[in-house]
């Protein structure tokens, strides 16, 4: 019996010794939680909030298709733009991560031009993606930023 009342000690001095220590990290500063809840993961949502509002911002200016927070992905319905009404693009973003960083970020885009009344498939330039990619992770990073400071 004695083995076992050592035993049933030691576990108990364990576990007494893990509840002082998490209570000891939750001594930290005002500002510390502030930083804690404007760090770059969040769980709230599947993928990274800032990436995800920032992205849901930037395509605003095209109907959405669809816009799922859990598996982070935005597709965007064909929009053409009234100054040139032979053109038309559809975006589709991914966000493959919590963390904020560029390469959570994948963005795609088809493009189709208008020959003879009929919408023809184009290429995208490299260049526009890239673009919208540089917008998306530019407001996420201020979004970030507006959390840390306000």
């Amino acid at each position: 019996m004695t083995g076992m009342t050592n035993r049933t000690t030691f576990v108990k001095m364990l576990l007494a010794t893990g509840a002082l220590a998490a209570l000891s990290a939750c001594g930290g500063s005002r500002d510390e939680v502030k930083a804690d809840l404007a760090a770059s993961k969040v769980t709230t949502i599947g993928v990274n909030a800032y990436l995800w509002r920032a992205s849901l911002d930037t395509l605003s200016f095209a109907p959405l298709v669809q816009a799922d927070s859990n598996g982070g992905v935005i597709v965007t319905d064909w929009y053409t733009n009234p100054a040139n009404p032979g053109e038309r693009m559809k975006v589709s973003v991914a966000i493959l991560d919590q963390d904020l960083r560029a390469d959570a970020l994948r963005v795609s885009a088809s493009r189709e031009v208008s020959q003879g009344g009929v919408w023809v498939a184009s290429p995208v330039q490299a260049a526009t993606i890239q673009k919208l990619e540089g917008i998306i992770l530019t407001r996420a990073r201020e979004l970030r930023r507006d959390a840390l400071t306000g």
